[in-house]
């Protein structure tokens, strides 16, 4: 192992996805000598270049800390993770999902495959200002917190990525295989929420259909138990 990975193992960076910038405030020194040991742990496996500017010690990429959602969050700061991979996180969907897929603030779509934690994609959505963490929940994984879509927010940006309009609940049930009973779950308060979130009509439009199909079995918050 190298001297660089051996210092940051009792460092608070041991456990975390770290950039240039607080490698530099933990090693201190010059530059070129910080250059030199980053190199050199490169070189021989201990640290790991995520992309340019992030890294992480190899020795401790299986820790729970480290968990995917939560080097999808350090990798484009302001990003949550949604989509297929948000809705298998839950057990909506039953399919196991590769890669790690997030809705980022940002204008373009990223991708960083990165060597040791798989393929990380962000995609962004035409949000009303303010819209772009409702529904989101704060999760903690090991000792990292990620910001991850609920399913019913998950499931909504799918939609608005795909382009997809309302076809019915069969595409959610069969195209999908959402269990039916988990969209008889959702409260009117859940869909309500969205119905701001979203710049395009097509997809509000998918939120009032949906609202529509499931209005038998919904009930009010009073009707709970």
């Amino acid at each position: 192992m190298s001297a660089l990975a051996t210092s940051l193992l009792s460092s608070p960076l041991a456990n975390r996805v770290f950039t240039e910038k607080q490698l530099a405030e933990t090693l201190g020194g010059s530059d070129a000598r910080r250059y030199a040991l980053v190199n050199r742990a490169l070189k021989d496996g201990s640290l790991v270049r995520l992309k340019r500017g992030a890294y992480l010690l190899a020795a401790q990429r299986s820790s729970a800390a480290l968990y995917p959602f939560c080097v999808a969050q350090a990798l484009v700061p302001g990003s949550y993770v949604s989509f297929e991979t948000a809705l298998a996180h839950h057990g909506w969907i039953p399919e196991a999902v590769y890669a790690t897929a997030s809705v980022t603030p940002g204008r373009k779509t990223l991708e960083h495959n990165t060597p040791v934690m798989g393929r990380f994609s962000y995609h962004p959505l035409a949000l009303q200002p303010y819209g772009h963490l409702v529904a989101v929940e704060r999760q903690t994984f090991g000792g990292l917190v990620a910001f991850v879509a609920s399913p019913l927010r998950a499931l909504v940006d799918l939609v608005a990525l795909r382009k997809h309009g309302w076809t019915g609940l069969e595409w959610l049930t069969s195209g999908l295989r959402i269990d039916e009973a988990q969209l008889h779950s959702l409260r009117r308060k859940d869909i309500s929420r969205l119905k701001t979130v979203y710049k395009h009509k097509a997809v509000n439009a998918f939120i009032n259909e949906l609202e529509k199909a499931l209005v038998a079995p919904l009930l009010s918050e009073s009707d709970r138990p």
